[in-house]
């Protein structure tokens, strides 16, 4: 079995900045994707299964609901370990940290700032332990960057209400438990529902020969005609601000995560350039190969910064959609164009399953369009620079 030699690049001596506890928890994630996940995620995503195992361990790290109150079977830790917890997932798969992300961000999060207590009662333990796992329902087939627009609807039937629809690109979607899935009421006010396996009406389809995120489960949400209880309504926030606080969070955690895939790329393109020959020296020893490797570490640097200062805005209450438009897009931008230098260090090893690298490659691809496209964001950025909306 092929042993993990990853070494995290610190540039800037960041770890000075961290807490004692911050190291703990992203020395525990670190270790534990060392371990569990390095070792079985070529063949995971050469299979595209999803490995299943590892849902306990994610438990065991923190990473699901890691900034949950620990009343409700969270860890009770702060933004910036969140996002080192994400930074050490996504270092091992950007699919494994999308299953994470979903389950905290985009699950959890609602569940605790829109639901009842007896919601979070009810679902928050099990879905912190990884005994119950979640999916987030709002890309529809029709509407992406324009989520206002959807059409998945429920009508108030007197002690239930009736739920049509469908939602497509979901994470987790496969295998979850319960689904918050946002949908419109007859007045065309967006709220969410809490729909649970084995509703009447409800499956999940998975979606196959994707060639991106393989190792992660991914699927479709169909409702036709699906009863949900009137106690699995989210009372606390209705409104399209009430998803895309939940995307505000799971961004947040990308902004970190992608880190974690650059750094995989970058440690392995430098022990890979040290160690191979060419013309009787080491490739390390050329010019255009410490070109890419110093643009790399810098640019992995100023990411860093980005992320952790963003973590203290977090921390502080402060942080605004966009500025965590801006970490996701500038952080995912980075990673992407890393790994495809890094590609190029290796030559044809490097679109091998030996190395890691491709499959960050092709992840990264997912990651630079989900949660809002690279190009939204750069717009985000804009209107909120310029006062003037320019996807309106």
């Amino acid at each position: 079995m092929k042993t993990d030699l990853f070494q995290a690049p610190d540039y800037y001596n960041i770890d000075d900045l961290l807490s004692d506890e911050h190291k703990m928890v992203r020395n525990a994630a670190r270790d534990w994707v060392k371990r569990e996940i390095s070792p079985i995620i070529e063949e995971a995503a050469q299979k595209a299964e999803f490995p299943k195992s590892i849902i306990s361990g994610l438990a065991e790290i923190g990473a699901f609901g890691p900034y949950i109150p620990q009343e409700y079977g969270g860890a009770g830790l702060d933004q910036i370990s969140y996002g080192l917890i994400m930074q050490e997932i996504e270092r091992g798969d950007s699919g494994v940290r999308s299953t994470a992300s979903v389950q905290s961000s985009l699950v959890m999060y609602p569940i605790w700032k829109y639901g009842t207590e007896e919601q979070r009662k009810k679902f928050l333990p099990k879905l912190a332990t990884g005994e119950w796992m979640g999916s987030f329902g709002l890309t529809e087939p029709d509407h992406g960057s324009n989520p206002s627009g959807m059409t998945t609807n429920f009508k108030d039937k007197g002690d239930h209400y009736l739920l049509n629809g469908a939602k497509m690109w979901i994470s987790n979607s496969p295998f979850c438990d319960v689904a918050v899935v946002w949908a419109k009421n007859e007045e065309g006010r967006i709220h969410g529902l809490l729909v649970e396996r084995g509703m009447e009406g409800f499956t999940t389809p998975e979606t196959h020969n994707k060639w991106s995120l393989r190792a992660s489960a991914t699927g479709e949400l169909i409702f036709q005609d699906v009863k949900v209880p009137k106690d699995n309504l989210l009372p606390n926030k209705s409104g399209l601000g009430a998803p895309l606080g939940c995307l505000d969070s799971a961004r947040y955690g990308i902004s970190w995560g992608a880190i974690g895939a650059a750094m995989d790329c970058y440690d392995t393109a430098l022990r890979y350039a040290k160690e191979r020959i060419q013309f009787d020296k080491p490739i390390a020893g050329y010019q255009l190969q410490q070109k890419k490797l110093a643009e790399m570490i810098t640019e992995i640097t100023k990411a860093q910064l980005l992320a952790f200062r963003l973590g203290q805005l977090k921390n502080e209450g402060k942080a605004t959609t966009a500025q965590i438009s801006m970490a996701k897009r500038n952080n995912v931008d980075m990673a992407i164009n890393i790994a495809r230098e890094a590609r190029q260090i290796l030559g044809g090893m490097g679109i091998t399953g030996e190395y890691s690298i491709m499959r960050h490659m092709m992840n990264l691809e997912s990651v630079i369009t989900y949660e809002g496209t690279h190009d939204i964001h750069l717009l985000i950025t804009g209107a909120d620079i310029t006062g003037i909306p320019a996807f309106k």
